[in-house]
């Protein structure tokens, strides 16, 4: 992307002439909240990120929270698809210069915002090390009353997928029983654990016969991280049954708990809501800007 004309000029890393503010050290109104940061991530696709993402976050939202939805399939963006939502500016624009993230934040339904990405746009996979800069300047000096962010990372293993993944206060990796998505889904914590020293990870497994067939996915996959990877702790933060009322809710362009409240899926994802607000953030900076620190490594 040429977009060096509108990017900050960025002197050096140290955060002192980078336009990285430290507001953590400032007056700050009450009402502001430090926000959960979740990322959402899948060694492939068509596991169902989306849909768990989307519906968590209306789950997170009836819980009295303010959420944000990142789009972080910076080039594939589907969250606006999965909401019924026609967003008429993208991160794109935000990086183009031509908008500030306030002016894309879209509303979604039941109070949930949603950070739009781009479609078809080839050069938004790839973030030179100025653009994490700069979007990570955007984010800080965001406004919005944000409780919980999730975010809809891409699948596989790319820069932009670990950036986000760094960026982020809980790692979520979803799989599905399918020994592809398990096999991937182990490659991705592979690379996170040696390449990044990530060693905290929480599972989703969707689209389970059963809770047990989904905590032998979750044995089948931990057990092999511990037998080549070493000591990493694994949160099993739930699973999602199979069940029709998802892809219905898909092709209506709904969650499923919006129109399918009483079904299995749902219920599930109520419980998962339940349990992401249960646990006690890792982050104690104050603000939305991210471990800045690490990512310019990425």
């Amino acid at each position: 992307m040429n977009q060096a004309a509108t990017l900050k000029e960025w002197k050096d890393y140290s955060g002192a002439e980078t336009g990285i503010s430290d507001r953590g050290s400032t007056a700050r109104d009450t009402s502001y909240r430090v926000p959960k940061v979740l990322c959402f991530s899948s060694g492939k696709g068509g596991v169902g990120k989306t849909s768990i993402v989307t519906n968590l976050a209306l789950a997170v939202s009836r819980k009295g929270k303010n959420v944000l939805i990142l789009d972080a399939d910076l080039g594939l963006a589907n969250v606006d698809v999965m909401l019924g939502i026609t967003p008429k500016y993208s991160i794109q624009h935000v990086f183009s210069g031509e908008k500030s993230l306030s002016d894309v934040i879209l509303d979604g339904p039941e109070g949930i915002k949603l950070l739009p990405a781009s479609s078809g746009i080839q050069e938004m996979c790839l973030l030179d090390e100025s653009e994490k800069l700069f979007l990570l300047n955007e984010f800080d000096s965001l406004d919005e009353p944000i409780d919980v962010m999730l975010i809809d990372n891409a699948a596989g293993i790319s820069d932009t997928v670990m950036y986000f993944n760094m960026a982020s206060e809980e790692r979520v990796v979803i799989l599905t029983p399918e020994p592809t998505s398990i096999t991937d889904a182990y490659a991705l914590i592979k690379v996170l654990s040696q390449g990044y020293r990530v060693n905290e990870f929480s599972i989703i497994v969707n689209w389970t016969n059963s809770k047990k067939e989904a905590q032998n996915v979750f044995r089948q996959l931990t057990s092999v991280a511990d037998r080549f990877l070493g000591f990493l702790s694994f949160n099993f933060l739930g699973y999602i049954p199979r069940d029709l009322c998802i892809p219905k809710s898909v092709r209506q362009q709904k969650t499923a708990l919006e129109i399918f409240p009483a079904c299995r899926a749902s219920q599930e994802f109520e419980r998962i809501a339940e349990e992401v607000l249960k646990q006690k953030g890792k982050r104690n900076d104050g603000n939305i800007k991210f471990f800045w620190q690490d990512l310019l490594r990425l």
